[in-house]
């Protein structure tokens, strides 16, 4: 399966990894952003020999979703630890916990738009063929 492709197909993948892994990872719990990095990846391991462009895209994608995933995780992780620190405390904690939480929520929230705003700006980049480059993604593949 060494056959190159097309620059229509190169450009048609692309701009479908982008839309795979935002569309598998709202239609399954988002946040955990494992279905994103699954849609990627297989993408990725689909063109990775046959377009350098397609796969440049998808390996984009995919560190993007795991790098949500990861940021994710550390939210659970701070989101029970003061939940925690709240109930350890017989509540007494939420007097700094609350504030903590809220500001939590509200960093989630901007984390969940840059996610929609940037797939949908990645998707739009490969369909016309151009190179786009996530922000505060982790580059590790």
């Amino acid at each position: 399966m060494n056959s190159t492709l097309t620059d229509s197909s190169e450009r048609t993948w692309a701009g479908s990894v982008h839309v795979a892994a935002l569309v598998t990872a709202a239609l399954t719990v988002w946040a955990a952003g494992v279905a994103g990095a699954v849609a990627a990846a297989i993408v990725w391991f689909l063109v990775k020999d046959r377009s350098a462009f397609a796969a440049c895209h998808a390996k984009e994608a995919l560190n993007f979703n795991v790098t949500m995933l990861i940021l994710t995780v550390i939210g659970l992780v701070i989101g029970a630890v003061l939940i925690g620190g709240t109930l350890l405390t017989l509540g007494l904690g939420a007097i700094v916990t609350l504030p903590l939480g809220l500001a939590l929520l509200l960093a989630w929230l901007a984390i969940a738009v840059l996610w929609l705003v940037c797939s949908i700006l990645a998707a739009i980049k490969g369909f016309a063929g151009e190179e786009f480059r996530y922000p505060l993604s982790i580059r590790i593949f």
